[in-house]
Order: structure tokens, then C-alpha cells, then sequence
């Protein structure tokens, strides 16, 4: 598809990007429903403070003790298809020399003639988990909004090492995009979400033209949205709040909203949370 090409890289990684675990599981389907290999994975001793991300043991189907560090590595696809193919970069966000690490990723990248990165990532915000997950899907460069019909950022503030990697990609030549998708802040600490993880699936599908299988995911997203229904059922205060949470998101809904007053809104969501992520979020949460 025009604008990030053919050969498209899909980044994602554990930690301050992720709440909810929603884009690392989103990656993570993808891995599990098509076949894929290691081309690349980043030596964990340059990079990992292993007081913050430890390694970890475990016992293998043999019985013996397997011992497994902290990476992050570059997938491809074992098959070729028609159409876009779309490679992984998933692993845990570094602890040291980010500008190395993704240049060392995006050196990669251009030797596997990446063709166009977009990186995916989640942010806790005041959002009802009833309501459809929304998906900010930006770019700086000017020929791929135009292309694919995406908004450009306006945030500045903290980021993590998705707009690190997106920077020195589109700087080698490589054009990014982002999408982030909106967690509610109240269930993203605590449990995975499906259904966020779902809703980027579907944009990355949109925006890439790669034909995405789902899975279960939409049987899982309906079941965690009837778990959180439950709860809040026995707690009036959670249940007045989440009525709140979607009276506001009808409001922006509605054919009366310009988008104009929704991306004011947003900014002013943004600064409210002062550092970035805010609650113990990940990533720039906001346009990145």
C-alpha cells in the first residue's frame, strides 16, 4: 500500500508503551497466527539493567532449568504472500543508550529493505471500557498522512522508545507511522485488554492493507468487557463513574463535536497528566 510500502515493520514493546499489555499482545497474536523467524535480536547485556528487567528461570517440557534474558528482537514472515508483508520488532523497552539501540534496530531494518515501521503502543486514559477502544493513528511525514488519511502531533512532553525508533527510522528514510490505543485507566493496570488490543489490529489492518487473522480476540474482548460489567456492578461509585466516562465520549461522538474541539480536549487530557504516561501509564499515550 502506498505510503509505508510492502515490507512494513510492526513495533512493539513490554513496559512504559504498553498499558494493558494491549500493543504487546497485539504483536504477540500476530507472532501466534502466522509463521515467523529471528533475523535479529539485540545483545541484552548493552542494553537491559537487570535489576529493573530480571532475567527469569524456568523448567523446561525435559525437565531441565532453562535460564531466558531480557531481548528484543526482529521478526520475518517464513512465508511469502501477496500483498504486504508485515515484520515484527517486540521486546522490552531499554534501560540504556536508546539513541544506539535504535539505530543498531533501524541499521536492521534497512539491510531487510523495510519498506515502513509502525509502531504500536497503549496509554491508560479517561475512556469507558464499554464504549469502542479509540486509536490515535499519526505521522510526521506529510506523504503518509496524506496517503493514508492520518493526523499529525502536536505533543511535546516525555516520550518512550517507540518515538525514539520512529525518529531515527524516518530520519534513515524509512517513514513511520503510530498508532496508540486509549486503555481505561481504572482496568488497564490490573488485566490484559483483548478488546484494545483488537482495536489496533483492525487499524493496523486499515493502514497497511495486510490481511490480519483475529483469532479469538473478539471472543476474548467481549469476555473482559462482561468481567468489568460485572464488577462495576457491585460498586455504585465505579458504576456512576464509567456513566460519566460515557456521557463524555458520546458527547465527542456526536455529528455536533468538530475536530477541532476534540483535539483541544485531548491536549488539555495531556497536560493535565504532566509527565506523559501519568497513573503509572507507558508511553506517550497522545500523537506521537
Amino acid at each position: 500500500m502506498e505510503g509505508l510500502g510492502r515490507r512494513v515493520l510492526v513495533a512493539a514493546f513490554d513496559g512504559w508503551n504498553d498499558a494493558g499489555e494491549a500493543a504487546s499482545s497485539a504483536v504477540a497474536h500476530l507472532r501466534e497466527s502466522g509463521g515467523y523467524e529471528t533475523v535479529y535480536s539485540v545483545d541484552p547485556e548493552l542494553y537491559f539493567d537487570y535489576q529493573y528487567t530480571r532475567p527469569q528461570i524456568r523448567t523446561t517440557a525435559d525437565g531441565s532449568r532453562e535460564l531466558t534474558w531480557p531481548e528484543t528482537s526482529i521478526l520475518r514472515p517464513t512465508r511469502t504472500t501477496r500483498g504486504t508483508q508485515l515484520w515484527l520488532l517486540t521486546g522490552v523497552e531499554p534501560a540504556r543508550a536508546w539513541q544506539a539501540f535504535a539505530s543498531e534496530l533501524v541499521d536492521v531494518a534497512l539491510r531487510e529493505d523495510i519498506t515502513g515501521l509502525v509502531a504500536m503502543g497503549s496509554m491508560m486514559s479517561d475512556v469507558p471500557h464499554t464504549r469502542p477502544i479509540s486509536v490515535f493513528a499519526g505521522s510526521e511525514s506529510e506523504p503518509v498522512r496524506t496517503s493514508l488519511g492520518l493526523e499529525r502531533s502536536t505533543y511535546e512532553g516525555p516520550v518512550g522508545i517507540l518515538s525514539v525508533i520512529s525518529h531515527v527510522a524516518s530520519a534513515a528514510g524509512i517513514p513511520a507511522a503510530h498508532l496508540w490505543a486509549s486503555v481505561p485507566h481504572y482496568v488497564a493496570g490490573h488485566t490484559p485488554s483483548p478488546k484494545a488490543s483488537l482495536a489496533l489490529l483492525d487499524r493496523l489492518e486499515d493502514i497497511t492493507g495486510a490481511k490480519l487473522d483475529r483469532g479469538d480476540l473478539p471472543t476474548q474482548a467481549r469476555t473482559w468487557e462482561a468481567s468489568i460489567d460485572a464488577a462495576a456492578a457491585d460498586d455504585e461509585e465505579m458504576t456512576e463513574y464509567i456513566h460519566q466516562l460515557e456521557r463524555t465520549r458520546d458527547t465527542w461522538d456526536s455529528p455536533e463535536a468538530s475536530g477541532d474541539a476534540i483535539a483541544q480536549e485531548f491536549e488539555q487530557y495531556l497536560r493535565r497528566r504532566g509527565d506523559g504516561p501519568g497513573r503509572g501509564g507507558r508511553d506517550e499515550p497522545r500523537k506521537p
